[in-house]
């Protein structure tokens, strides 16, 4: 493994001034709630690793691990000035994803806003959150309730520099109308070879208006890193376990080799094949991806080099769309 003497290649988030490496680290699995087998001494040890290589985006929530994941994220971030951090308002009423009918009042009034990214800055130990996003999104929300209000003001405080929205599970469509309006500096949203909706409308707007793409679930929560197989068991509550539940650990495999067949790749190539594939579409300015483990981090640090695919394979892999919900249960 070489070191990256220039770091990871960065790119910028949209028009919000913040310059972020493409490939960004997830911070959700160090929460350890709904993750099993995160340790708390390795998890720094990977972040610690993702900064000496050059990486400056890091992901969080308060939500992970009940504000767990943001104390270790904050640790690290205090430890190297520069660091930029995101991190995400859970939803006041407590539904994920938002309800159609949920008013922006009941999930994110103003002054919940302001008062939870307080307590974010509080576990962080920081002065700023470079991103704050709010965690689930209704386009609906926009003009609605005083949230837009608060955001203002955390930023004119200087508590907030950019301010985002995670769209719900495979409803790219559902931010449109945010993003057209300049409501948002940022979107952040699932994207990968299977989930390419985003490609439908979203990406082109983000494009058209500036606005950063922050990719969630690029390798669709583990299954096209090709390590998952039809056999493949999950520890007793981890929440994977209702994800691949049923059989739809087998129902995966003949997708995968397909991949594998079309593109000429080996199965430890599913992994950075997705990666790149995401990293292809010039809207997006960083995937992040969960790295418990130093090797992961080192794994994926090494393909934030600015390089995509080859227009052909980005060409060939748009035939292995798959639309389909698998946070739903398995029938």
């Amino acid at each position: 493994m070489t070191t990256h003497s220039t770091g990871l290649h960065q790119r910028p988030l949209g028009r919000s001034g913040l310059s972020v490496s493409e490939i960004g680290y997830g911070a959700w699995g160090i929460g350890a709630d709904m993750w099993k087998g995160a340790q708390d001494d390795e998890s720094l040890t990977a972040l610690r690793r993702y900064v000496a290589l050059g990486g400056n985006f890091i992901d969080t929530a308060m939500g992970y691990g009940d504000g767990h994941s943001e104390r270790l994220v904050g640790q690290v971030a205090r430890e190297h000035p520069g660091t930029l951090v995101a991190t995400k308002i859970s939803p006041l009423n407590g539904q994920w994803p938002a309800a159609p009918a949920t008013t922006a009042d009941q999930a994110y009034p103003g002054e919940y806003v302001i008062r939870m990214t307080e307590d974010s800055l509080a576990r962080l130990g920081l002065d700023t959150i470079d991103v704050q996003q709010l965690h689930v999104w209704n386009d609906s929300w926009l003009g609605q309730g005083d949230w837009q209000d608060a955001v203002t003001q955390l930023k004119r405080d200087g508590k907030v520099r950019a301010f985002g929205i995670s769209v719900n599970d495979h409803q790219p469509h559902n931010a449109v109308a945010a993003v057209e309006a300049g409501a948002v500096d940022s979107v952040q949203v699932i994207y990968n070879v299977f989930d390419q909706s985003p490609q439908d409308r979203l990406l082109d707007a983000c494009h058209a208006h500036g606005v950063g793409v922050i990719v969630r679930v690029a390798l669709d929560e583990g299954s096209l890193t090709g390590t998952l197989t039809a056999d493949t068991t999950f520890p007793e509550g981890d929440w994977r376990n209702g994800y691949f539940g049923g059989n739809r650990l087998t129902e995966l495999q003949p997708r995968l080799r397909a991949i594998e067949q079309d593109l000429g790749i080996r199965t430890d190539g599913l992994a950075e094949t997705s990666l790149r594939f995401v990293l292809s579409h010039p809207a997006v300015s960083t995937v992040i991806v969960g790295m418990r483990s130093v090797r992961n981090v080192e794994r994926n640090a090494a393909l934030a080099d600015g390089q995509g695919l080859p227009a052909e394979q980005v060409q060939k892999l748009h035939a292995h769309r798959w639309d389909r919900n698998w946070y739903r249960p398995a029938e």
